[in-house]
């Protein structure tokens, strides 16, 4: 496993991480979240990614025991805050007294005093800026999170902080990111680049769909992600025939260079100097160690031009809202 230095932050995480946006908050049972987590500490993982709004409060919990029998400094723990924890309206967002609630919400699941990163979610565009940047600074402050990082944040929400805050204020950005959903590239990679910020990016394998599993006319398969209610929620962003069909052409290049379809496609993220990590999902331990295996994996110019002619026009490459996002920046 390789590690890269997380932004202007001294953390070293690994290439490879560990997800638990649609597996450990319920797609899953315990048995395999806490094999999964320990079959990613035996692949040198050390970076572990979670939010309080997965299961609300269920992946957190779970990796709260699991990593709480591990020595604190032998991982480095990433969670968000932004999406509705109740059905109480309220109960949401980026503004003061929310940040400060759901941080030791956060902290009590996991079982820990402190996260190495908390995140944005989301931009919330009903509370001013200067509310927001505040109240991430103060969690700092208090010593409850070490970095701050945001995910799917506009190119106009990220430099409105900066001018706000600096640009110490972030370490990360969280987009969705893969050779099918290639948007950030447009953007927000030289932007973040430019202020010392790194991409921990989500969804690498598209969902699973870069794994080849999915075949272009053909039912899902039994057990697969897209086969669970639970965890085909954000099918739709990279599931069609076309895109099947352009996934199926990316086969017999991999095959070519010795490698199998989800090592290219995790390769060819990590491609990027602007990375630090690709943020991986798992339900079998197996699938950690395998995509694991993808660290160090280097893509000559060839795979690389034949990548991009088998996906042709496919991929999204234009500047897109992610699901949750909106565009726009409130003042005080």
């Amino acid at each position: 496993m390789r590690y890269r230095t997380l932004g202007s932050s001294d953390l070293e995480v690994s290439e490879i991480s560990l997800g638990s946006w649609l597996t450990y908050s319920g797609g899953v049972e315990a048995d395999a979240t806490r094999a999964c987590t320990e079959a990613a500490f035996d692949a040198g993982i050390n970076f572990f990614d979670t939010a309080n709004a997965y299961g609300r409060g269920a992946a957190e919990t779970a990796w709260g025991e699991i990593l709480s029998a591990h020595p604190r400094d032998s991982y480095v723990l990433a969670t968000k805050v932004y999406f509705p924890m109740s059905d109480d309206l309220a109960d949401r967002g980026l503004s003061a007294p929310q940040i400060a609630k759901q941080i030791d919400a956060s902290l009590t699941r996991l079982r820990t005093d402190h996260v190495d990163l908390y995140q944005a979610h989301r931009f919330d565009t009903t509370v001013p800026i200067e509310d927001t940047v505040e109240a991430f600074q103060k969690v700092v402050a208090q010593g409850k999170a070490r970095y701050i990082g945001f995910s799917e944040w506009t190119p106009e929400q990220i430099q409105a902080a900066i001018d706000l805050a600096g640009p110490e204020l972030f370490v990360s950005s969280q987009p969705q990111y893969s050779m099918l959903w290639q948007a950030p590239e447009a953007e927000v990679f030289d932007l973040c680049a430019a202020h010392d910020i790194s991409q921990i990016v989500w969804s690498p394998l598209a969902q699973g769909v870069l794994t080849g599993k999915y075949k272009p006319g053909q039912p899902v398969p039994e057990g697969s992600r897209f086969a669970s209610a639970d965890m085909a929620v954000s099918q739709d962003l990279v599931y069609s025939d076309a895109i099947l069909e352009a996934v199926q052409r990316l086969v017999p290049i991999a095959e070519e260079a010795g490698l199998d379809l989800p090592t290219l496609a995790l390769a060819w993220v990590l491609r990027r100097r602007e990375l630090a990590s690709a943020i991986t999902g798992a339900s079998r331990p197996e699938q950690v160690h395998a995509n694991a295996a993808a660290s160090g994996v280097e893509l000559t110019e060839d795979v690389l031009t034949a990548v991009d002619r088998a996906l042709g026009d496919t991929p999204v490459t234009e500047p897109t809202l992610a699901p949750g996002a909106e565009a726009g920046v409130k003042r005080r």
